[in-house]
């Protein structure tokens, strides 16, 4: 569990496919009905993110689904029990993604201890700069759950080699500026941070953060580790075109098999 099982998903030249659904959105039930079908569909880990009422680092769509799922009622309560229930029937690794400010209210102690109980392996806090991460780091590490960095395109290289360097899991590496959502292309410059981020740390490097194509998906993962797929996912899911999915996880071993 934790941090080995996250390193699981890498090994042997392993690409990873890794899609976002937001905690709660359509319910509970919904929940681990989506978790059930990307690990059946051969996703390397799941992405779950934690509805908040300020969502700073995210673009409409998933803003759109933390609101369904605040507006119906889900606390972070709930989904640890709907993340303890499934987690019983699947093997693949849970990474939650949340803002500081629901752990803090939750209680750190608490957050951590039903984190063990609902058998997450790492985090990721968008807001928490790597100045402050003690906050929670030294908790994490004795949990064996991986606190895993977000690094930009305007991060510095001697920024980028700090904040990997005490890090776990992988390297969130954030490709484009601005939001998550939908982008049409990448730019060279985005290839070239990517090389960069690799040759600085010893993690497995992530692309996320606009990526919604097959032919997004084929770019990015010649260029690093694995992939986060999030608004994408969440539209697809919301309209009923898994296949669709199936076929954006293909592209990622296809990729691998090359």
């Amino acid at each position: 569990m934790g941090v080995e099982k996250i390193k699981a998903a890498f090994e042997n030249g392993k690409k990873a496919f890794i899609p976002y659904v937001m905690g709660g959105d359509g319910g509970l039930e919904k929940l681990k009905e989506r978790i059930r079908f990307l690990d059946e569909a051969g996703a390397s880990i799941v992405e779950i993110g934690i509805p908040f009422s300020d969502p700073v680092a995210d673009g409409p769509t998933i803003q759109r689904a933390g609101k369904r799922a605040l507006d119906g009622g889900v606390t972070l309560k709930g989904i640890f029990q709907a993340l303890a229930e499934v987690r019983k029937e699947v093997q693949i690794p849970f990474v939650l993604m949340t803002y500081l400010n629901p752990v803090l209210a939750f209680g750190k102690e608490r957050f951590i201890e039903k984190c063990l109980e609902a058998g997450v392996d790492g985090i990721i806090v968008p807001d928490l700069p790597y100045e402050e991460q003690d906050i929670i780091a030294p908790s994490l590490r004795e949990a064996n759950i991986a606190l895993i960095p977000l690094v930009t395109v305007t991060s510095p290289i001697e920024r980028i080699e700090k904040i990997t360097s005490e890090s776990e899991g992988f390297v969130y590496a954030v490709t484009v500026a601005g939001v998550t959502g939908v982008r049409q292309n990448f730019k060279e410059e985005i290839h070239s941070y990517l090389e960069k981020v690799k040759s600085h740390t010893h993690l497995p490097v992530v692309a996320g953060f606009g990526i919604s194509t097959k032919e997004h998906v084929e770019e990015m993962i010649t260029l690093c580790d694995g992939v986060v797929v999030g608004s994408k996912i969440i539209e697809l899911l919301e309209n009923g075109k898994r296949e669709e999915i199936c076929e954006l996880i293909q592209a990622t071993k296809q990729k691998e098999e090359a």
